[in-house]
């Protein structure tokens, strides 16, 4: 597979991505400002949980699949990423217009890591099994807590952005695969 491939699928995920964003921004504002990081971090834990459920039980009581649910992931990452930028709100204290600001600023920074990524692991992820990508985000979720525990602070590890950002990248992989076996 070509790597500019692999960048256009990336940026198509995104526009999806963006657009649910977007219109969610319509209908409830940007009420997760008032969010402090470790509930973004719960959600996009609870989102992992059930796709690692449907991976095993291939039964869902929900009519919506993992590719879905990899978008979620998608969406509360950048939430993450501007959380982490900002803090939170006590009140909605953002435009749409400034949202999106953040949310393609924090979407650029994390396709740029994956170009970088991608190159050095020579496009590895198309040879992973998709279920892996699942596991890899909730070890990172596991990673988030323990940070989060220690306040933020790492001594040798990577941050939180880091973190949020390979959550991310993990997604986008996991759903373009779960396209591609469309």
């Amino acid at each position: 597979m070509n790597k500019n491939n692999t960048e256009e699928q990336f940026k198509d995920v995104m526009n999806e991505c963006r657009a649910l964003f977007y219109d969610k921004l319509h209908d409830y504002g940007a009420s997760w400002r008032v969010w402090r990081l470790s509930t973004v971090a719960d959600q996009i834990f609870i989102k992992a949980k059930r796709i690692r459920t449907l991976e095993i039980t291939h039964e869902a009581m929900i009519d919506e699949g993992r590719r879905p649910e990899y978008i979620g992931i998608i969406n509360y990452c950048i939430v993450a990423m501007i959380q982490l930028e900002l803090g939170y709100a006590e009140t909605l204290d953002m435009s749409a217009d400034e949202v999106m600001t953040y949310y393609d600023k924090h979407a650029q920074e994390t396709l740029q890591l994956m170009i970088k990524k991608n190159h050095d692991y020579n496009e590895a992820w198309r040879s992973m099994y998709v279920s892996t990508y699942t596991d890899f985000i909730l070890g990172r979720i596991n990673r988030v807590k323990e940070i989060l525990t220690n306040e933020g602070k790492t001594n040798v590890s990577e941050g939180l952005d880091s973190q949020f950002m390979d959550m991310m990248n993990y997604s986008v992989f996991g759903a373009i695969r779960l396209s591609e076996k469309k």
